[in-house]
């Protein structure tokens, strides 16, 4: 699909220039439009503004300054490039002043005309992308993750495109990242919002009720089913269907799936006939699904149709400072339902937070933080607050401390006098010393150390590269 050309609108009255700067800009990539007054230029640029204005500043029915002057007032997602023959100082600097990105002085040639447009779109574009950016840079929630690192930005920006799309989405990351959470997320931003978003979770059921539970099932189809039942399959249609888990699902019933999701047709466990339905798919898994396809647990066919659109999710470990972000969310949230007092964390407490690897991810955090609420109560969760296994961090977070806050070559306090042989070290020494221990004390974790001595870790890296040996 060819890209949309840039609108832009030339405010000139007097016909011959017109003609003129239309074939200077003939060759160019852009949709051209020209008015020739004040009120036709404003109900241009109000219905749809343009990308570009080229306004002339003499205009018959009011002074193109009035124009610039309205723009700018009413903040119009438009740049302007005034035209006129009054080169005066005093001109110049009040165009410029009320947000003009170029002045132009008659006469001017076509490659002075074509190269100040041409540039002038160039930094709109560019404007425009770090704008965008930067609106989805600024998003610490996003249908139920909570998080701004970079990690879950590049999620959010996945979600963003796969949604509209009816593809097979494809979920894996560690148990308690938030795949449920992730193929919610995809539903809502979908335009099947409206419609049922049923999840499974293929791990949970007994594998002989797996079949039913997707496809539902007959009266008298199997001892205990005295009634018909509607499956998955129907309850979705229309919306989307979630299966966690699908790895667990065994072969024979992989091959009706995958049938499934190829077709959309399906058939209730002792029916005789075929049912068709519209349903979105998106499967998840905490395994490894090509070794689970390599060691013949998984069916190669299925991974491949189910693969359209992956979406790894991060372990916690590696969301930086979003671990802090969900905590006092969560902290929060839990007070809140409990009636306690809770509102912050202490700076030792954030410490062991930071610190810990959370192997179960977003829902051992949920535990920890719902375990500190309901058994202790007060205004900040301190040290003595933790709970197993974060509380056997403690003696490490002491150390840790004392590392950092009481170094001894690092130490505020005044100086004990000092002797003849006393061996007095170059600053950058200490300093290196510090981050060389604090770096294996993290057992080469170069984050986690930056985060005891109290900088980024951009920090320690630029340092790491200036020392003479590196």
């Amino acid at each position: 699909m060819p890209k949309k050309q840039p609108r832009v609108l030339l405010i000139e009255d007097t016909a011959s220039l017109v003609h003129l700067y239309q074939q200077y800009l003939k060759n160019e990539n852009i949709d051209l439009h020209t008015v020739t007054t004040g009120q036709d230029a404003k109900v241009f640029i109000a219905d749809t503004p343009p990308e570009l204005v080229l306004l002339d500043l003499g205009l018959p029915d009011m002074n193109g300054m009035d124009i610039l002057k309205w723009i700018q007032e009413e903040s119009f997602p438009t740049h302007v490039i005034v035209i006129t023959a009054n080169n005066a100082v005093d001109t110049v600097l009040e165009v410029m002043r009320l947000g003009a990105l170029d002045f132009m002085e008659k006469p001017f040639d076509a490659k002075r005309l074509t190269t100040t447009v041409n540039n002038a779109l160039k930094q709109a574009s560019l404007e425009d992308f770090v704008e965008d950016l930067k609106i989805t840079f600024d998003r610490h929630n996003y249908h139920g993750f909570i998080g701004s690192s970079l990690p879950m930005q590049a999620i959010y920006r996945i979600i963003d495109s796969a949604a509209p799309s009816k593809a097979t989405v494809f979920i894996t990351g560690e148990s308690g990242t938030g795949k449920e959470v992730c193929a919610e997320a995809i539903h809502q931003q979908s335009t099947r919002a409206k419609e049922p978003f049923v999840a499974l979770n293929c791990g949970a059921i007994p594998r002989d009720l797996m079949e039913s539970e997707i496809f539902g099932h007959t009266k008298g189809a199997f001892t205990g089913a005295v009634s018909e039942r509607k499956g998955a399959a129907s309850q979705a249609n229309g919306g989307t269907l979630f299966l966690d888990e699908v790895a667990e699902m065994d072969m024979d019933l992989q091959t009706k799936l995958l049938r499934f999701i190829q077709t959309g047709r399906f058939q209730k466990v002792g029916a005789t006939k075929e049912e068709s339905t519209d349903i979105r798919f998106i499967c998840a898994t905490n395994k490894d699904p090509l070794k689970e396809v390599n060691e013949g647990r998984f069916r190669e066919d299925l991974y491949y149709r189910l693969q359209v659109i992956p979406i790894h999710l991060p372990p916690l470990n590696e969301r930086g400072d979003d671990i802090m972000e969900i905590s006092q969310h969560l902290l929060e949230k839990i007070a809140k339902e409990e009636q306690k007092k809770f509102t912050s964390f202490s700076n030792e407490a954030v410490q062991v937070f930071r610190n810990y690897d959370w192997p179960g991810n977003v829902r051992q955090l949920q535990n920890v933080i719902r375990n500190i609420v309901v058994l202790h109560d007060n205004e900040q969760v301190l040290l003595e607050h933790l709970p197993h296994p974060l509380n056997t961090q403690l003696p490490q977070a002491d150390a840790i401390q004392s590392q950092t806050v009481s170094h001894p070559k690092l130490t505020q306090s005044a100086p004990a006098e000092l002797s003849s042989e006393t061996v007095i070290k170059p600053l950058a020494q200490v300093e290196r010393e510090a981050i060389e221990e604090a770096i294996v004390h993290c057992d080469g974790n170069i984050p986690k150390a930056a985060a005891l001595l109290e900088v980024s870790p951009s920090t320690i890296y630029r340092k790491k590269s200036a020392w003479p040996d590196n």
